[in-house]
């Protein structure tokens, strides 16, 4: 039981995240093809990599992920800022026309509030709890250099 309600839900939260993403995208009229839609994304849950650390995210060349990152900059979606620690390095950051564009932010918000409203705030600091254990210990991000998160296969 578990496992299907967690497949559900994850099932559940990947469809509507796309649906929205592209129905809000293409309403826009923005001009991002899916490989940028994607790329942008990554760059926004990555918070501020380097051109380095999205390429090996994305397991993509260099080169390859600088063209997509310079489409993106062109566009006006990300922008790029020098590193404080290493001036031969860019952060790269969503820009708010992105942000305004995906309107992701909102929507969880929006789910927030509805659990704060139905739920206790015991309820709400225990789903919070378990979502941190998911987050950090079940399902952690594969490292940036190709590994897959200290996780034992």
């Amino acid at each position: 039981m578990l496992e299907q309600t967690v497949v559900k839900a994850y099932k559940e939260f990947t469809l509507r995240f796309y649906h929205e993403l592209f129905a809000r995208f293409q309403d826009q009229e923005t001009g991002l093809t899916a490989a940028e839609i994607f790329a942008a994304e990554a760059i926004r849950a990555l918070g501020a990599p380097t051109v380095n650390e999205f390429a090996a995210f994305m397991h993509v060349s260099t080169p390859n992920a600088a063209y997509k990152i310079n489409s993106l900059v062109r566009k006006g979606y990300v922008e790029k800022e020098r590193s404080a620690e290493d001036k031969r390095e860019f952060l790269l950051h969503v820009t708010r026309k992105y942000e305004t564009y995906c309107g992701a932010g909102d929507r969880v918000q929006s789910a927030v509030a509805r659990i704060r409203d139905r739920f206790t705030p015991e309820e709400c600091a225990k789903f919070g709890e378990m979502l941190s254990v998911i987050s950090e210990e079940l399902l952690p991000l594969p490292d940036q250099d190709g590994g897959d998160g200290g996780k034992e296969t």
